[in-house]
């Protein structure tokens, strides 16, 4: 059974980073219930959630992806990009012990979890505002040594622009596919994977999260949410307009990875 690692919504949400949305006043009330319907989708999916308490304290504590990233054999405690959200790292990184041994990205490194996308055994890094150089090739040391079977992972740096993170702007969405906004991504980096194109009237539509034969999607692009459809790509839609305003998406509001490392 996969599991699912959550945190609850602070209460000072509004209070978050923004890079590339405007601020907007948001609904805390209304961003919990989102958030909930969120976690009842991930365990409608097969998920066992762990929900850590809110961290008021911490207002994009919401987003766990940002702070660790959890391949099959380790998992490595980021170093966020924005001084202001290194706090929420502990936290996380005490509920991820019983199932991974850990490692860390060390200082001058910086490097967000929405900047990495693993595909197989590569690791997808964008280059970012939030993500620098010396971080990226600290995960290919730990990730090249990572697997307990010699296998290690190849680490590829990806430019991106004009958003926030890589899985703003690319996500697996299948087996061998990919939703992508190639307005953010240059495509040809994808070039041996199966491309779906977001509608370009929904630019921030290329954020998905897959679990298992199924993806967690935002309500709010319905246009690209046909063309997964047509693709045969099965959706599970929740409402996240709130966690939106704070620039947040699906796949930042959890950690998901099986519970015991893979042979």
């Amino acid at each position: 059974m996969p599991v699912a690692i959550t945190r609850a919504i602070s209460r000072t949400l509004a209070d978050c980073e923004l890079s590339f949305v405007d601020r907007e006043p948001i609904d805390i009330a209304l961003a919990r219930r989102q958030h909930r319907a969120y976690e009842e989708a991930l365990e409608s999916l097969g998920c066992r959630v762990i929900s850590l308490p809110a961290e008021d304290e911490l207002p994009d504590a919401v987003f766990v992806e940002d702070v660790a990233i959890v391949l099959d054999e380790i998992a490595i405690r980021t170093r966020p990009g924005a001084a202001s959200r290194r706090g929420e790292v502990a936290s996380v990184a005490a509920a991820l012990m019983p199932y991974r041994t850990l490692r860390v990205i060390e200082p001058p490194g910086t490097l967000d979890g929405g900047d990495v996308l693993c595909i197989g055994r590569t690791l997808y890094v964008g280059h970012s505002a939030r993500s620098n150089v010396s971080a990226i090739e600290q995960l290919r040391s730990l990730a090249g040594d990572a697997a307990l079977d010699g296998r290690g992972y190849t680490v590829r740096p990806i430019p991106i622009r004009g958003c926030l993170h890589l899985k703003s702007a690319v996500t697996s969405v299948g087996e061998g596919t990919v939703l992508i906004n190639p307005s953010w991504v240059d495509r040809r980096e994808f070039a041996n994977l199966r491309q779906i194109t977001v509608d370009e009237n929904e630019p921030h539509a290329a954020n998905a999260l897959r679990i298992g034969n199924n993806v967690i999607y935002p309500a709010s692009f319905p246009r690209t949410a046909q063309r997964l459809a047509e693709a045969g790509i099965a959706t599970k839609a929740v409402d996240t307009s709130e966690l939106q305003k704070a620039e947040g998406a699906v796949t930042c509001c959890s950690l998901v990875f099986e519970a015991a490392p893979r042979s």
